[in-house]
């Protein structure tokens, strides 16, 4: 009788862990709305109404090795702005509801965007949360449209040296978009000067390091605090936005430090990665 007592028990037990045992298992794993719901996508946009780099065929085409290579995301491209918009469209167009992120690779000019889609954009961002990066070119877009340059987070203003072997110092040793670069490195790349600014509204990850550049006769500075970010972070509203000079030449997209920089921004902006978008005081050559 006592045996079978302790038969019973014993399988008693096994029966309560059985149940137990899984809720265990799930301990430490993220909560399941965290998640994504569904296979994440990507709407990269090249059109070009002004200067036209020859790099965005090399930048389209890498997003779209990235989402391949890793499985992360799916990526449509387009040369053209007609998904940019809430509106439901026919003939199987997708439309911004069906994506998670939108790369600007090197966009000139005012783009063809009316007020409703230009509209539709910022609230793809500001309110759905949604990310945004800006390649390049990407500065130098929609001067027309302010809030393009409040949710990017300027405008361009000049390149003062060209393409040049660029001299690169990292503050965002923790970002996960810059976090493999060193301290200290030298791009060979065309650096955007930002107008409209400031770095106490982004963070920035990636600048000039000012005590390497030269200033003599150039016309085409026009920063008397000789401060150049080459690549930043910021929230617009709720949603987050990464921004890089990098990528002007077709050769910076053979470049795997160029292009793990790129994928990690796309996947940060679509919250599978975390990084901080706090500002921070300039860094000088002397603080590594």
């Amino acid at each position: 009788m006592r045996r079978l007592l302790k038969l019973s028990t014993l399988f008693c037990l096994v029966l309560f862990a059985g149940f137990t045992l899984p809720s265990y298992a799930q301990k430490g794993q993220p909560p399941s709305h965290t998640k994504p719901t569904h296979v994440l996508r990507v709407l990269v946009i090249g059109q070009t109404k002004g200067f036209e780099h020859d790099s965005v065929s090399d930048a389209m085409s890498a997003i779209l090795q990235m989402g391949e290579e890793t499985g992360l995301w799916e990526t449509i491209i387009r040369t053209d702005t007609e998904l940019l918009t809430k509106k439901k469209l026919d003939k199987n167009a997708k439309n911004l509801d069906y994506f998670d992120a939108v790369v600007f690779a090197s966009t000139t000019g005012e783009l063809d965007m009316d007020a409703q889609q230009k509209a539709d954009l910022l609230s793809f961002v500001h309110e759905d949360g949604k990310g945004f990066v800006g390649i390049h070119a990407a500065l130098d877009t929609n001067y027309k449209w302010p809030e393009y340059g409040e949710m990017i987070g300027g405008y361009f203003d000049q390149h003062p040296w060209f393409t040049f072997n660029a001299p690169i110092l990292n503050e965002g040793g923790d970002f996960p978009a810059t976090r493999h670069f060193p301290a200290a490195f030298t791009k060979y790349d065309e650096i955007y000067q930002p107008m409209t600014w400031s770095r106490d509204k982004v963070n920035v990850l990636l600048s000039l390091d000012a005590s390497k550049l030269d200033y003599a006769d150039n016309p085409r500075i026009h920063r008397a605090d000789r401060d150049f970010a080459v690549a930043w972070s910021k929230m617009y509203g709720k949603g987050r936005v990464f921004y890089s000079t990098l990528g002007h030449t077709q050769e910076a997209w053979k470049d795997p430090e160029i292009r793990k920089m790129y994928l990690e921004a796309i996947k940060w902006s679509m919250g599978l990665t975390e990084g901080s978008t706090a500002t921070h005081a300039r860094l000088t050559t002397n603080s590594h």
